[in-house]
């Protein structure tokens, strides 16, 4: 007797490759990913919308009391806010579509220049605080971890706990006090001395950013004076994400290094250091990626409190200002933008971390 072999059926199509279905998946997984960057705006700016109508009409609360009732009943009338409340808001959603904003009731500016003069400041901010907390965070986490149970992972969980625990204001005045008065070795107030911010005005095709300007033009002075006053508000910011990234850290290389890949190193004669710098950090990682997101939505949001107690003037103070105003136009815009900006930050901390660990998306 012969045996036969039977060929797969044809219909059945050709068998696809673990590759193709992981390929597939990341895409199916960054399309879903960006669509829901939609109803999370939306979401937000309809709030936002609301509230900000809960007191009544923005120029009724912005001027209320300095203008007669026949005056303001004007305004309202010729900006259109004596209209039914859902006219407005499908007003304001179709200006947003096109990217208009509205303009500012306290100074007359258009919103878009306000975001677009203002928001790199607040950029510049947030990138130095992330370096702060990326210095404090890993290094110190893994030091932790090292040296679990033992009195300097005690002292550093302490330290950790204080970090993210402090108010971002009460940070900033204490390094105010330490830096500014009792040892003044770094300036306390402003992005700039004011020959930089002349020098900054006269540049062409400026990006905002101080630092990028600078060494775009070679200046090494203006450079240098950029980074001294931006040292207190970034450690002021960073220190409350540095302390949730040392926590992170510790906990998962703890986790890592109990792994038997690490045992085995060890047998085979790796060094310690080695086995915790190179082969274990990698993975514990990971955590601190897919939480970014979340920590730069925070850092957005003590920015207001940093740039407030530092006269740093990015969206944050101009917020405060604007808020103190009752110029809720203004506020409506710089909120939609931030919002934006975290629903985009998400988006891709959510992509660097599926292309790192696969099971993200599964």
């Amino acid at each position: 007797m012969t045996a036969s072999v039977q060929a797969p059926e044809l219909a059945e199509g050709p068998v696809k490759s673990p590759k193709t279905r992981q390929g597939s998946g990341l895409g199916r997984y960054i399309l879903v990913r960006f669509l829901l960057i939609i109803p999370t705006v939306w979401i937000l700016t309809t709030l936002v919308f609301f509230l900000m109508r809960i007191t009544g009409d923005p120029i009724t609360a912005a001027l209320g009391g300095r203008l007669t009732q026949a005056q303001l009943a004007e305004r309202v009338a010729a900006a259109g806010y004596d209209r039914p409340l859902i006219v407005q808001y499908f007003e304001y959603m179709g200006g947003l579509l096109r990217g208009d904003f509205g303009t500012t009731l306290s100074d007359n500016r258009p919103v878009t220049e306000v975001l677009l003069t203002y928001g790199a400041a607040t950029l510049e901010l947030v990138f130095f605080a992330l370096i702060v907390a990326f210095l404090v965070g890993i290094p110190l986490g893994m030091v932790a971890a090292k040296f679990r149970d033992r009195w300097p992972d005690a002292v550093l969980r302490v330290l950790a706990i204080l970090g993210y625990a402090t108010p971002v204001f009460f940070a900033g005045l204490l390094l105010k006090l330490v830096f500014g008065v009792m040892w003044p070795v770094l300036p306390v107030a402003g992005r700039a001395t004011g020959n930089t911010e002349l020098l900054m005005s006269g540049v062409v095709g400026p990006t905002g950013l101080y630092l990028l300007d600078a060494l775009r033009i070679g200046n090494m002075d203006a450079a240098g004076d950029v980074l001294r006053h931006a040292v207190l508000p970034a450690v002021a910011l960073g220190l409350l994400t540095g302390g949730t990234f040392l926590r992170l850290v510790r906990t998962n290389l703890i986790g890592t290094l109990g792994n038997q890949y690490i045992e085995s190193g060890r047998s085979r004669g790796v060094s310690e250091f080695r086995l915790v710098t190179k082969h274990a950090y990698r993975p514990a990682l990971i955590p601190i990626i897919t939480v970014m997101g979340m920590q730069i939505a925070l850092m957005l949001a003590g920015a207001v409190l940093t740039e407030t107690t530092f006269e740093w003037k990015g969206l944050g103070f101009q917020l405060a200002q604007y808020l103190a105003a009752r110029d809720f136009v203004a506020v409506q815009g710089i909120v939609v933008l931030l919002a934006v900006i975290v629903a985009l930050t998400n988006f891709v901390v959510d992509i660097i971390a599926a292309l790192i660990d696969p099971r993200v998306r599964y």
